[in-house]
């Protein structure tokens, strides 16, 4: 399942809603990684751009090697600007075991953040500025990996 919000996420209400659609599926294990916008470098949030059809595909190649492992692979992110301390990303791992639910979360978060078509930018002085150095080119994407 992959969720798209305009602004920051509702937490609670997605984390729950998950849960909830999940826990009489047999699965032993739900793990859950919730990424917050830090307060650093004078910013005063983070602003996202995404394209959405190679985000599908991306997604959809999680989802099919979770479910060789029997598992599901679940996020919600933003688009646009989020405040600091507001989460813009949640990924979450529903397998059988919890060792593969582990292993799982850790590897889509570490893909997520070098493959993923998600332009993000800091936000000074109410203006989006792109992150440049926190950025790395996606691979075989032309104009998109600038």
């Amino acid at each position: 399942m992959l969720e798209l919000y305009s602004g920051p996420l509702k937490v609670d209400d997605i984390l729950n809603r998950w849960y909830n659609s999940l826990h009489n599926e047999n699965f032993g294990a739900f793990i859950s990684f919730v990424g917050t916008v830090r307060d650093e470098d004078r910013i005063e949030g983070l602003s996202f751009d995404i394209y959405e059809p190679i985000l599908k595909n991306w997604f959809n190649m999680w989802q099919e090697k979770a479910k060789k492992e029997g598992a599901i692979v679940l996020m919600a992110h933003s688009i646009g600007d989020v405040p600091l301390h507001k989460s813009s990303y949640i990924s979450a791992v529903c397998s059988p075991k919890r060792k593969i639910a582990l292993k799982m979360i850790d590897e889509f978060v570490e893909d997520f953040k070098k493959s993923a078509p998600i332009w993000k930018y800091d936000i000074v002085d109410r203006e989006r500025v792109y992150a440049k150095d926190r950025s790395s080119a996606l691979p075989n994407s032309g104009l998109l990996g600038r």
